[in-house]
């Protein structure tokens, strides 16, 4: 293990079997908390929320004749994919430090605590992708959401400005939703902690000059629980007001697992789509196999759809080696907070470049192609038009058109609280929630452009 020579995080504390919302029931003997991560998996794969994934918006519109990934499906080839990066960190860990597990009991269970951080990465985006997250914050900045600036907090409001998917997963797995009990999930400590890319509140966010304030990472409303978690683990703190928290460092894996699978799993479904040519996918994938025998191998085969997916595992093969070998030399600077890169952008030559070109080419002819540019201005319009509804007749609540729009909120989502930040959440928490499919057909319906079904 590195010596340190700053304030070092420890795996002795950021490994923990003790679980939210169920701390009395914590039984820290390692014999019994070998297992607790992989409950963890299995609690998320069981899930309502996670199973909703199935119904959101990866990249491309949701359903069509040829198969592209949803938020489920990735999320799930994202958890393969964090299951490996772990293991490899520690059988290498193992084999050069032969009494770890002596040590640190908890250490053989990363894989597992990553893979659960990366079932569970995806939970709080709302349905059409990256724009529905837009669309809530546009309500607030440049819509009828304006109103209620005055009415909430300077740091309240920059969480509805900016309405960030990664707090609103956070807040799903810890907030004690009516009849759910305190408990939620339950999910550990350890696991909570990696899923929190930017562990910061809203007000210190948005700060490129440190990973960990690119985006933030809970809600006011979450913030003394996230600081009771990272206290516990003994993450370094980077500032008290704002709350700013250095990153846990399984973090750094599942954002790796992130990266590798929308990167390359994008070009799989460009081609499928014709959007990219094979020609054009081979191209950029050869490059990340840099195997020579890749060619001949591809030769042997005809199906075009075939050679992309053996280039699609080859590739995906390599940047975990490289992730995890890069993860495990840089220990000391991640443990102590001082690593400021994803592990993506700091892997090797000719990868990094070649991960670059294919970031670039995605930008310019996938994620600006018409029918996914449709689905972002759609989802503006529905997700905007939802809250324009919603949001006053729940805060208000006086006219009868406004009671029968509240009865269409969910029991679990009403808050007892009487302050407007307490209540504009419980709008955000049924909105953000639901599907493509399901906000449209409410959409419609409430606008009157369509009329439910007697069944």
């Amino acid at each position: 293990m590195p010596t340190a020579k700053y304030d070092m995080m420890v795996w002795e504390k950021l490994l923990s079997a003790k679980r939210w919302g169920s701390e009395e029931k914590y039984n820290s003997d390692p014999a019994e908390a070998r297992s607790e991560f992989q409950r963890d998996y299995d609690r998320l794969i069981f899930s309502s929320p996670f199973r909703r994934l199935q119904n959101k918006t990866q990249v491309f519109p949701l359903p069509g004749s040829v198969f592209v990934h949803n938020r489920l499906t990735h999320s799930l080839e994202v958890a393969s994919v964090g299951r490996s990066l772990g293991r490899i960190f520690y059988n290498k860990l193992k084999s050069n430090e032969p009494g770890v597990d002596d040590r640190l009991p908890l250490i053989s269970e990363i894989g597992n605590i990553v893979a659960a951080a990366c079932l569970a990465h995806d939970l709080g985006n709302p349905a059409f992708g990256h724009s529905g997250e837009a669309a809530i914050s546009h309500y607030f900045t440049d819509d009828a959401g304006r109103d209620f600036k005055d009415k909430v907090t300077e740091a309240q409001w920059a969480d509805l400005t900016h309405f960030e998917g990664n707090a609103n997963a956070f807040r799903i797995l810890t907030h004690p939703y009516a009849g759910k009990g305190y408990g939620s999930f339950a999910l550990t400590y350890s696991t909570l902690a990696a899923i929190a890319k930017y562990p910061c509140e809203s007000l210190a966010g948005h700060n490129k000059s440190k990973i960990y304030t690119k985006k933030y990472g809970f809600f006011q409303s979450e913030q003394s629980g996230f600081q009771k978690i990272a206290e516990d683990l003994g993450m370094n703190k980077a500032g008290d007001s704002p709350l700013i928290y250095k990153r846990h460092p399984l973090v750094y894996l599942v954002e790796a697992a992130d990266d590798i699978c929308y990167n390359i799993i994008d070009l799989e479904d460009a081609h499928r789509l014709k959007i990219l040519s094979y020609h054009e996918v081979e191209r950029l994938l050869l490059k990340l196999c840099n195997d020579p025998k890749m060619p001949g191998r591809l030769e042997e085969i005809e199906d075009d759809d075939a050679k992309i997916s053996l280039l699609r595992a080859k590739s995906i093969s390599i940047l975990i080696s490289q992730c995890s070998e890069l993860f495990y030399n840089e220990q000391e600077a991640i443990l102590s907070g001082e690593f400021n890169h994803s592990l993506i952008d700091r892997i090797e030559e000719p990868y990094r470049s070649v991960m670059k070109e294919i970031e670039q080419i995605s930008i310019k002819k996938i994620y600006n192609y018409s029918s996914v540019v449709q689905i972002e201005v759609a989802g503006y319009k529905v997700m905007g038009g939802l809250l324009e509804e919603f949001i006053p007749a729940y805060l208000n609540n006086q006219s009868h058109y406004s009671k029968k729009l509240v009865e269409l909120i969910p029991k679990q989502f009403i808050t007892s609280k009487t302050d407007e930040y307490s209540k504009i959440q419980t709008v955000l928490d049924f909105v953000s929630g639901m599907t493509d499919l399901y906000a449209v057909e409410l959409f419609r319906k409430i606008k009157g452009i369509s009329f439910p079904s007697i069944a």
